[in-house]
């Protein structure tokens, strides 16, 4: 079914694009006539992602935590384009491990592509849309940044970090007419998190803590980061949209009188 948000010939440039709630954003996004520029590192599955969608995506091969990549990437953007309206900072990694037992390399490096690639982003388009007077970004943050989980320690510092970049950003940026958001989901089916490609009640069942009783698909995160973008949501601007099934509304307890089993 056609998208029922038009933003017609808006240019976005969406990261972590290859696959997963990437992938999804970059398909509401084409379903809504834009035109997107996909980046990645993993090439071949961001090639086929951009292939499937058609000509509307141009996918680039980009390491969020480059600032030169970055500045290649905005450049060759406006030289195409002619403008940035929209940037998802989507890009990022997951790492279960203790405090105690987590590499201080591999904590580095997620750090550094949650965080300081969200911060090149946010850095890098800022010119060009301050010089547009208007703008529209949007920061994948997590559910893990309002109730984190045990063995995330890294992650969970990384998304808390992304809520207070959004927030100090939309208030910078405000007067500029641009708007920044964050989009926090809970438990989504990706590869990232679903690496068994577990489906059906297999994978429901992971989820008997939620209150949904259901993990959130990339689609409905994609719904969501479209909206921010939209003139529907004009007035939202250090926002934060938790998508999450009520996993972060309070404490669940098991066995709710005259919940449906499943």
């Amino acid at each position: 079914m056609k998208n029922s948000v038009t933003l017609d010939h808006k240019v976005a440039i969406v990261t972590g694009a290859a696959r997963g709630i990437g992938k999804a954003i970059c398909q509401v996004f084409v379903d809504a006539g834009m035109t997107v520029i996909a980046t990645d590192i993993l090439t071949q599955e961001l090639n086929e992602m951009a292939l499937a969608l058609g000509k509307a995506v141009t996918p680039v091969t980009h390491d969020v935590t480059d600032q030169k990549q970055w500045q290649a990437l905005v450049d060759m953007t406006l030289s195409k384009h002619g403008n940035i309206d929209i940037l998802v900072n989507n890009a990022g990694i997951l790492l279960f491990s203790t405090l105690e037992t987590t590499d201080v390399e591999k904590f580095r490096q997620l750090i550094d592509i949650n965080l300081t690639g969200t911060f090149l982003g946010l850095h890098s388009v800022i010119p060009s849309m301050k010089k547009a007077g208007s703008g529209a970004i949007v920061n994948i943050s997590s559910a893990s940044s309002i109730l984190p989980n045990n063995g995330t320690s890294a992650y969970a510092a990384s998304k808390y970090a992304v809520r207070g970049l959004t927030r100090t950003a939309a208030l910078e940026l405000g007067p500029f007419g641009i708007r920044v958001n964050s989009v926090h989901p809970g438990a989504v089916n990706t590869p990232m998190t679903n690496p068994q490609g577990l489906s059906g009640d297999a994978l429901n069942s992971r989820f008997t803590f939620i209150p949904q009783q259901r993990g959130c698909e990339p689609e409905e995160v994609a719904n969501m980061v479209q909206f921010l973008i939209s003139e529907k949501a004009s007035y939202c601007n250090g926002a934060e949209m938790v998508i999450d099934g009520g996993l972060t509304a309070g404490q669940y307890y098991y066995g709710v009188p005259g919940a449906p089993e499943r």
